[in-house]
């Protein structure tokens, strides 16, 4: 547990580094939570300047890309169980945890039909079930050949995840619009098979806020490989705070699981997309491994 924590320590302040001039202050398994990482505090400018990657950036980012039309083909095909918390860290605390399944309609839209009741010891802040369903709804952090064209990229240098070595983009919206939202955030790309591994971010338009009534604006994403091809988003966290009656800051965490993938085309065509299998864990207490 304590290298996985040093683990997370150094990708996460990565992250928070890179993102310094572009966000405000703002996983697992059922059981206790870890407590949040403790942070060194370094003085490093908020614009990377590291020196060229072994290969040219735009040739990783039309490598990347192209993985992720096949990685939205292959996520698009399943329908998965997701365990969606809310966790009040403050003291007294308490959580929020609702199950269910996530199935895409007739016109692709994914939605989470709740298969077990929704249990609540929340004691700080009240959410109802819809609230938290709509984040089944929020987009994937997705850059296909299709998107990247939408954004600006810029190489950060490189970062190890567990034994995963990565090249480390920012990417920002060239244009903001007010019919979708885009990603604001950093990528770590693994540095073989030029896959998006992690992602930690923002959804942005136009328009405030996140979509939801939630207070989460940064989600920090794993993904996990099936069948030692695809890797799948599967866990997201967010830390983010509410200010109470007495104006003091409450430390609320957001939780998303998913598992138990399972195809969601005829059996005809089942064939083609054989059942996935696990190779390796992504959230927080257990990183992604290595191949």
């Amino acid at each position: 547990m304590e290298s996985t924590n040093q683990l997370l320590s150094l990708s996460t302040l990565v992250a928070l580094v890179l993102l310094a001039a572009l966000s405000t202050p703002a996983q697992d398994t059922q059981g206790p939570m870890a407590p949040p990482p403790k942070f060194e505090v370094k003085r490093i400018s908020a614009e990377p300047h590291p020196g060229p990657p072994p290969i040219p950036e735009a040739e990783i980012i039309k490598r990347f890309a192209a993985n992720e039309v096949i990685m939205q083909k292959q996520y698009d095909a399943y329908n998965f169980t997701q365990m969606i918390r809310v966790e009040e860290l403050t003291d007294p605390g308490g959580k929020f945890t609702v199950t269910g399944e996530v199935y895409s309609r007739p016109n692709g839209e994914r939605f989470l039909r709740v298969t077990k009741q929704p249990e609540s010891t929340l004691k700080i802040t009240a959410f109802a079930l819809e609230d938290v369903k709509t984040i089944a709804t929020l987009p994937l952090f997705v850059l296909t050949t299709d998107e990247i064209a939408n954004y600006k990229f810029t190489y950060a240098g490189q970062d190890k995840l567990d034994q995963i070595n990565t090249y480390v983009f920012q990417v920002k919206p060239k244009q903001l619009s007010r019919t979708r939202r885009l990603f604001d955030g950093v990528i770590w790309v693994d540095d073989q098979d030029f896959v998006i591994v992690k992602s930690f971010g923002k959804f942005v338009s136009e328009i405030a806020g996140n979509g939801t009534k939630l207070p989460f604006t940064m989600f920090e994403t794993f993904r996990e490989n099936f069948q030692d091809k695809y890797w799948l988003p599967t866990y997201t966290r967010s830390d983010d705070y509410l200010q109470d009656a007495d104006n003091a800051e409450q430390h609320l965490r957001l939780v998303i699981r998913a598992t138990d993938f399972k195809l969601n085309v005829s059996p005809a065509q089942a064939p083609s997309l054989p059942p996935p299998s696990l190779r390796s864990a992504a959230p927080p207490n257990n990183p992604p491994s290595p191949r």
